[in-house]
């Protein structure tokens, strides 16, 4: 057993695997910055039921969401440069972390777009004609009515898709690009000592997806509306009481 497993080697291999981090934190921070802007213009495409462009963005959010994240990132890895040859465009010299970007990024664009078309679809209209009535522009309605309940509604969702976006990064290695999982494999190879590598990974990861749990955790926590009930209902109490006890000074 000691033989085939070795604990001192998870701890003597963690170094080097925890050296790939930050290739897998870009990874994340890249893809969750691109599925955030490309997702809450999709999910505003399809709210609004754009001509054309409706219909195409249902067409790619079904694709991604029917389609393994290693499917997508092959056909990324090898259809991207086949067609941008055909118009005469090299990307031979292109980072092989670049296509990453783009698989990752238009992979979580799609999931994040559902989960504000919904945090959209869950405000009632009334607060939609209301701010029509009152005469606010559609971008002045979206801005300062309709946004700040979409976050709070689609927090939750969108915390789920970032942790798991942390995990679908180990596939990263597919394409040769050398991330925590990527490293891990590395030193298997090099060492004969794969289990070790795989576990020092694992530690990383469930550390990882811990503090982001956390994280989202506490802004739940901070954002959530029975909190915001909580604080305006006391006004009206405080208030109240500074008036008694202004009229006993009196």
């Amino acid at each position: 057993m000691s033989a085939f497993f070795q604990w001192q080697l998870v701890w003597e291999y963690f170094p080097k695997i925890l050296s790939a981090l930050p290739v897998t934190l870009m990874i994340v921070g890249v893809a969750t910055i691109v599925g955030l802007l490309l997702g809450i213009l999709l999910a505003f495409i399809r709210v609004e039921k754009v001509p054309f462009l409706s219909q195409l963005a249902a067409v790619f959010v079904s694709f991604i969401r029917g389609t393994p994240i290693l499917v997508q990132l092959y056909v990324v890895y090898y259809g991207v440069p086949a067609l941008l040859q055909m118009i005469q465009v090299d990307v031979s010299s292109w980072n092989k972390i670049i296509f990453i970007y783009i698989t990752y990024g238009l992979n979580t664009a799609a999931f994040q777009s559902e989960t504000f078309r919904a945090a959209i679809l869950s405000v009632p209209v009334t607060q939609k004609e209301a701010s029509i009535a009152c005469g606010l522009t559609k971008t002045q309605m979206y801005r300062q009515v309709i946004l700040p309940q979409v976050v709070r509604v689609a927090l939750p969702a969108f915390g789920t898709t970032t942790i798991a976006l942390l995990q679908d990064t180990s596939l990263a290695f597919t394409i040769g690009v050398v991330d925590v999982v990527g490293k891990a494999r590395a030193i298997g190879a090099v060492t004969f000592h794969t289990l070790e590598g795989y576990v020092g990974a694992a530690i990383l990861f469930i550390t990882l997806s811990f503090l982001l749990e956390r994280v989202f955790t506490g802004l739940e926590r901070r954002m959530s509306f029975s909190k915001t009930k909580q604080q305006t209902a006391k006004v009206p109490l405080i208030s109240w009481t500074k008036k008694q006890q202004k009229i006993k000074t009196t």
